[in-house]
């Protein structure tokens, strides 16, 4: 007898019933993770800005995978986005339950050409539109005492990279808005956690300029695992984090890149 995924016992499925928001989800790690989220059970939005195509494909996936879902456009550097986001969720799925900010851009710029503008922009959509997000879905979790927050940074928070000075210092950003979050929010049964992903092999990758693209072959080589990390394995990992499973961690920020760091 083969069981449908709504009659798999929650073992197998821990997070139905919560109601899970992933911003920049249209393709790459955020697609990646609302078709892993919607594999444990959760209803997920998916949460674009305006890839309506791929958003829709991911969201028959959610659908497949046996839960509700909904997609939705916003430009998260509107500062009134996220709180109407937020209100389309929960009057269509309920209150948001699961949070993953991993809406983001990286536009390469050498320091030279960063001026003001370059500058804010990225801080915006990278930090600010995170800011946001949180802003608008803690008040209900704090009202029901369960949460579960996942802000998606970068090895580059670390690391620094030339041309990725606005971005680096947005994801390193996220660092410190974890730490603090996680210190306010935990009393009322919210964890927050930081993913910090390494050389993830996603189509956007295809969009850059020649001269800023890595070889594959010298990213494996500073890894200690030997081939290109995918959006899988991060979503795999932020899965986890909303889990009843990671019920005892956070603060955390969780490196996954295939043992970069370390070399």
């Amino acid at each position: 007898m083969t069981l449908l995924a709504t009659e798999l016992p929650l073992a197998a499925r821990p997070l139905q019933g919560r109601t899970a928001l992933v911003t920049g989800a249209a393709t790459g790690i955020g697609a990646a993770t609302a078709r892993a989220l919607a594999a444990a059970g959760a209803a997920v939005a998916v949460a674009h800005f305006g890839q309506i195509g791929q958003a829709r494909t991911v969201l028959d996936a959610v659908r497949r995978a046996g839960a509700d879902g909904i997609e939705l456009s916003a430009d998260l550097t509107d500062p009134d986005a996220a709180a109407m986001m937020a209100a389309q969720i929960r009057n269509e799925l309920g209150p948001v339950d699961i949070l993953v900010n991993n809406a983001g851009a990286y536009p390469r710029l050498s320091w030279t050409d960063t001026g003001e503008a370059a500058w804010a922009a990225a801080l915006e959509i990278n930090l600010t539109a995170h800011y946001r997000t949180c802003r608008a879905v803690t008040p209900s979790m704090t009202a029901r005492g369960w949460g579960r927050i996942v802000n998606v940074s970068s090895v580059n928070a670390r690391t620094g990279r030339a041309c990725l000075t606005a971005y680096s210092t947005a994801k390193a950003g996220l660092l410190g808005l974890t730490a603090s979050l996680a210190r306010e929010l935990g009393p009322h049964g919210i964890t927050v956690n930081t993913v910090l992903p390494g050389a993830i092999q996603v189509d956007a990758e295809n969009n850059l300029p020649a001269h800023h693209r890595a070889r594959p072959e010298d990213q494996i080589a500073r890894q200690s695992v030997p081939r290109r990390g995918q959006p899988d394995d991060v979503a795999a990992a932020i899965a986890f984090l909303a889990s009843p499973a990671a019920s005892f961690i956070t603060a955390t920020s969780l490196h996954i890149d295939g043992g970069w760091m370390p070399h």
